[in-house]
């Protein structure tokens, strides 16, 4: 990354979301140099696929696909099929977050129907905070979904799932999930102006 022409250096901040997310806290977890990392609505196990690293295998939080639900639109609920990554035979899937040397900051969306954002950021903050580390930051948006994506985005409340192959309900309620995306871009912003460039204060973009 800081061989990139696009990457200022020397600090590197990872921003990750859903999936993305639990690769940034893996990132943040096992490799050199990352400074600050942001997590948008993402499990604190590792999850989809089993994550190598050198001699190390990080195997997948398990699902019982049984437990999915649908809305009265006829849309897959998958919020409640994820294994509790705290029960002692799904602990290895789990993300060795206290490894890692740089501050988090937990984006989550109260509303998420695709992971339990929410407990999920709370269990990272607990094990850091276990092992001696700072706690993380952690902003809660409610009735607000899981796409959290930059300001003026449109809400995406369901779409075809990229594994599945099967449309997923993900939450939101537009206004609501509307002004997260604005506060949401902006916190992101100050966070890494803060621990990338040493910055109290950041200039509001105009977007």
């Amino acid at each position: 990354m800081l061989q990139h022409p696009k990457v200022k250096g020397p600090n590197i901040g990872l921003l990750g979301f859903s999936k993305g997310g639990d690769l940034c806290l893996s990132m943040a977890s096992f490799l050199k140099g990352i400074t600050a990392t942001v997590v948008i609505n993402a499990c604190v196990a590792n999850t989809v696929a089993p994550l190598h690293y050198k001699d190390i295998i990080i195997p997948v939080l398990g699902s019982e696909l049984q437990k999915q639900k649908n809305t009265d639109l006829g849309l897959l609920n998958l919020v409640d099929i994820w294994n509790d990554p705290l029960e002692e035979h799904n602990q290895q899937s789990l993300i060795p977050l206290e490894k890692a040397h740089g501050p988090f900051l937990f984006i989550v969306g109260m509303d998420d129907h695709n992971w339990k954002s929410e407990l999920y950021a709370h269990l990272a903050s607990k094990r850091l905070q276990e092992y001696g580390k700072k706690k993380p930051q952690i902003i809660c948006y409610p009735e607000t979904g899981h796409f959290i994506d930059p300001p003026y985005f449109p809400l995406s409340r369901a779409s075809v799932h990229s594994v599945l192959g099967e449309v997923v309900f993900y939450g939101g309620e537009p206004r609501a999930h509307s002004k997260a995306q604005e506060d949401a871009w902006q916190q992101i912003q100050i966070f890494f102006q803060k621990y990338l460039n040493g910055k109290k204060s950041v200039q509001h973009s105009k977007i």
